[in-house]
């Protein structure tokens, strides 16, 4: 009997603020070693349930049920334990990578947990070996492609010899032979290794044949648990839109009715088609749908060349036009130049020599679609236009389910369609898509390939780079393949792929010499004469959307000061007045000293208020962001003397995090920016002064008092600047000057500082006025979203 590396019992879970569950009554058990494929639609709780396995990263939200690992509660894992035991792999290569070069990614993970010098060296040689990473050992991380950079990713989680390893979606990015050499790594890994694998993948093709277990989420409820071979019966019996994900062998098997074990791979597919022909005479293949090619184009690149610097060359002399309603697929390995490509269609590059002709409107589709988001909800994102247009692209790009969610809450799949959603509002001409399938579903994949089609016959021009070669044979009008460069390999998608024998689709493998033309899972199953399930498209015109309607905020209560802030609060204000009259009448000319006194009591009980609440990482790492920031700001207008976006920084860290962190915001980034501008004397002043006035921020933001609405940011930000922040500095100027304090010098340095006052108090107002609000917007999504 196997021990159980993963126990789920009835794990449910909700995100804040919504009403549906991400997952529902979950049980489920990981045998120790087993190679487990996650699948489903997007949005089905597949990267929730990967994320609430490693409580680092786990989301916030209301759970239920059990989460064990080797028996016990994966939440009661020290930090040491769950970093070395419990591997992750990101969707996206660069998320992960941390370090500049190959060997340092390899022994980051275990130079954090503490290991010698000895043991990092050994299992770094080793992890290198295994992985075949010697030619890229020293290599920059920067250089690799998208496959090199995912291996890394995996093989620096290896370092770590964790007992499970969680994949999100690891192959997206990444082009078909790469995902095969990835994919069989992460066989050889628990075949050899022993290692728990649990892949969330929407790419079967290749995952499933590898599995020993197939788990199928359905809107966050687990509906199939078994043998993949037997996914396919269960599906076909359930008639679920994912039999559409499964292998193109498996498809064929599920579409024609037939009994007896289910063909996986492009082998077993091979045996089952032969036989299928023997025993059913295939039918003709259905013609290629005529798409005539002509016409005016509305995209050109003549002898177009690039590169990045004298070493590397991304494209050279490339010619080729995109006629008006053309869908043209690029493909090409990681790195070949094809986003590369698109930015100069786009015109976000310029050429070294060529030129790109565009007529109408182009629209870029970006690889990361998060650049797009600027709103709160996917409903606001869509709000500019008018009711007619955000209706057609809502019901085509199937938005309606996630009207009132949150932009980053959705699945990558779910952007991607928010993404293309925006793009299409403003009708473009010319649509540049790159990577557009990346995380969509194979059900709403074939709703893309007709709302791609619908664009074309309205005369939209779509080019597309995509490592999916099924969907780019299905949906392109033409497919071409950059090497080296340039676009060796133009035509048809039948005619492409057909003529391939290592860069094409699984289907034209499984159809050999039989039905040498048939290059995607429908044509298989047309000569056949099998079926499919057909997810429900949209028809237009489509009825004006509706708005949703927004939920009543509950009235808030005035939050209750703090014990230990009111006492640290308390504190200073009687002390320090006390400290100052004290030092200035016995200390005389030890400025020194009395700064150093007047530091400590300032700070210090803030500091250990703070440290009493037993602050989380993510809210430190967002302290130190927010410094961060604060220092770069000072840094960057230092040829402006007193213009200066600190006070309103400081000012909406403690608006949004409270008066503690607030005030640990302003003495920190007067400290670090301090060792810059080296004001020596000023310092613990300055620190106090700007610190006091995040308190205050926050004690007048709080919740249940003052609204940080813009006028009464940019009214408190003025009084802060001139008051609080010259009202302490002025004097203490006076005092380090003059080494005394009467009423006739405090009165000479306030006069003779109210200049610089009043451009410190005009560059706060100005940057709370354009940036406050919309900084304000950002900290309350981390605290909604972390429990900061």
């Amino acid at each position: 009997m196997s021990v159980e590396a993963i126990t789920l019992r009835d794990l449910s879970f909700s995100y804040p603020g919504q009403t549906g569950r991400a997952l529902s009554g979950v049980t489920l058990t990981v045998g120790a070693g087993e190679f487990v494929v996650l699948c489903g639609a997007s949005g089905g709780g597949k990267t929730t349930l990967l994320r609430l396995l490693k409580p680092s990263v786990a989301p916030h939200g209301a759970r239920e049920g059990e989460i064990l690992f080797f028996g016990a509660p994966v939440d009661a894992l020290d930090r040491r334990r769950e970093s070395a035991e419990l591997g992750l792999v990101r969707q996206s290569p660069d998320d992960q990578l941390v370090t500049d070069k190959v060997w340092h990614e390899l022994a980051f993970g275990l130079e954090s947990l503490g290991c010698d010098t000895g043991t990092i060296r050994r299992r770094v040689a080793e992890t290198a070996s295994f992985f075949g990473l010697g030619p890229l050992f020293r290599r920059k991380t920067a250089e690799l492609s998208g496959g090199q950079k995912q291996l890394v990713n995996l093989a620096a989680v290896m370092t770590l010899r964790p007992r499970v390893l969680l994949l999100d979606e690891p192959t997206a990015q990444l082009d078909p032979l790469a995902v095969g050499e990835f994919l069989r790594t992460l066989a050889r890994l628990s075949r050899e290794l022993g290692v728990t694998v649990l892949l969330s993948e929407q790419r079967l093709e290749e995952a499933l044949p590898l599995a020993d277990r197939a788990l199928v989420l359905e809107r966050g409820r687990l509906i199939f648990d078994g043998p993949p071979r037997a996914a396919a019966a269960t599906l076909r019996a359930a008639g679920s839109a994912m039999r559409l994900a499964l292998p193109a062998s498996a498809r064929l098997w599920a579409a024609v009715g037939e009994e007896g074990v289910c063909p996986l791979t492009v082998r077993e597919g091979q045996d089952f088609l032969s036989s299928y022909a023997k025993a059913h005479p295939l039918a003709p293949l259905p013609p290629a749908p005529e798409r005539v090619r002509g016409g005016e184009p509305v995209l050109a690149a003549s002898n177009l060349s690039f590169a990045f610097d004298a070493r590397i060359e991304v494209l050279r002399d490339l010619s080729f036009n995109v006629c008006k309603g053309e869908i043209l697929a690029v493909l090409g390995a990681n790195g070949s130049g094809k986003t590369t490509l698109l930015r100069l269609l786009a015109g976000a590059l310029t050429p070294a020599a060529g030129r790109v002709e565009r007529r109408g409107r182009v629209a870029l589709l970006p690889q990361e679609p998060q650049l797009l988001f600027t709103a709160a909800s996917v409903g606001e994102e869509l709000a500019a236009a008018d009711a007619g247009a955000v209706s057609r692209v809502r019901a085509l790009c199937g938005l309606a389910p996630l009207w009132t969610r949150h932009p980053y809450d959705l699945s990558g799949g779910e952007q991607q369609r928010l993404a293309l959603a925006k793009l299409l509002l403003h009708r473009p001409d010319v649509l540049l898509l790159d990577e557009p399938t990346k995380g969509m579903d194979a059900a709403f994949k074939r709703r893309f390939a007709a709302l791609l089609e619908t664009l074309s016959r309205e005369g939209t021009a779509v080019v597309l780079v995509s490592h999916d070669v099924a969907f780019c044979a299905r949906a392109a009008h033409r497919c071409a393949l950059l090497f080296d460069g340039a676009l060796v390999a133009s035509g048809p998608p039948r005619r492409f792929f057909s003529d391939n024998a290592f860069y094409t689709t699984a289907a034209r493998r499984v159809a050999g010499a039989l039905v040498p033309e048939a290059v995607t899972a429908e044509d298989l199953i047309a000569v056949c004469g099998g079926t499919e399930p057909v997810p429900e498209e949209p028809s237009l015109p489509l009825p004006a959307a509706e708005a949703a309607p927004s939920p009543a905020p509950p009235p808030l209560r005035r939050a209750p000061l703090p014990a230990r802030t009111r006492a640290a609060l308390a504190f200073d204000l009687l002390l320090i007045p006390l400290t100052l009259l004290l030092g200035v009448r016995f200390l005389g000319a030890h400025y020194v000293l009395l700064a150093l006194a007047l530091a400590l009591e300032a700070m210090l009980p803030f500091f250990l208020a703070f440290e009493g609440r037993r602050p989380s990482a993510r809210l430190l790492v967002t302290i130190a962001a927010l410094c961060a920031l604060g220092v770069a700001g000072r840094a960057a207008f230092f040829m402006l003397q007193q213009f200066k976006p600190v006070v309103a920084l400081v000012t909406v860290a403690g608006a949004a995090l409270g008066g503690e962190a607030g005030f640990l915001v302003g003495a920190l980034t007067m400290l670090l920016s301090n060792v810059l501008f080296g004001q020596g004397p000023w310092t613990p002043f300055q620190m106090f002064a700007m610190g006091l006035i995040g308190l205050l921020a926050g004690l007048l933001f709080r919740p249940g008092g003052l609204r940080p609405r813009r006028g009464a940011l940019c009214a408190y930000g003025a009084f802060a600047a001139l008051v609080v922040y010259g009202g302490i500095m002025n004097p203490v100027s006076a005092l380090l000057a003059a080494r005394t304090l009467t009423w006739a010098n405090v009165l000479a340095f306030y006069v003779t500082g109210l200049p610089m006052d009043l451009v410190q108090t005009a560059a706060t107002v100005l940057f709370l006025w354009f940036a406050g609000e919309g900084m304000l917007a950002k900290l309350a999504r981390l605290k909604t979203k972390y429990p900061l």
